[in-house]
């Protein structure tokens, strides 16, 4: 892995304002491609990390500029962790409406955590350290061939 080695973190600290979402999805494309990952799954991670911070910003912090959205990138050794934690009242997962069910379908929003869940390889919403929401998502980086292994 050319970005960091495993068992290392990255964190970072956004402001809430809507110019964070293209900010941090800038710089989650860095550290995929830095980190091995194929276009396709770079894009996943970072429209998942762009939904991720949408959620932190408007329903989380419900664009209080004084508040934070906490942004890390951890590397485990088979996978890529990406915690990203708001300073919201925080919210269960079972409470969110089905966006695929009937009466959701035309809606314009609540698809966020459905991306995720079908871009990422893992992915859990908790209440973080402080009460708000922390989305932890996960993907598992490319499989490496060693000399004379074929795919």
């Amino acid at each position: 892995m050319a970005f960091a080695e495993t068992g290392k973190l990255v964190e970072i600290k956004l402001e809430t304002a809507w110019q964070t979402i293209d900010l941090a999805q800038a710089i989650t494309e860095r550290v995929a491609e830095s980190s091995g990952f194929e276009e396709d799954d770079i894009h996943k991670i970072a429209m998942s990390v762009r939904e991720g911070i949408i959620n932190a910003l408007h329903y989380g912090n419900r664009m209080q500029r004084e508040k934070t959205v906490f942004l890390d990138f951890v590397f485990e050794p088979e996978r890529l962790v990406i915690r990203m934690t708001d300073e919201g009242n925080g919210f269960e997962a079972s409470h969110v409406d089905d966006p695929l069910s009937e009466e959701n379908l035309l809606k314009t929003s609540g698809r966020g955590l459905l991306i995720v869940q079908a871009f990422m390889d893992d992915m859990h919403v908790g209440r973080g350290p402080n009460g708000g929401a922390e989305l932890t998502m996960a993907k598992l980086f490319p499989k490496r061939f060693e000399k004379g292994e074929e795919g």
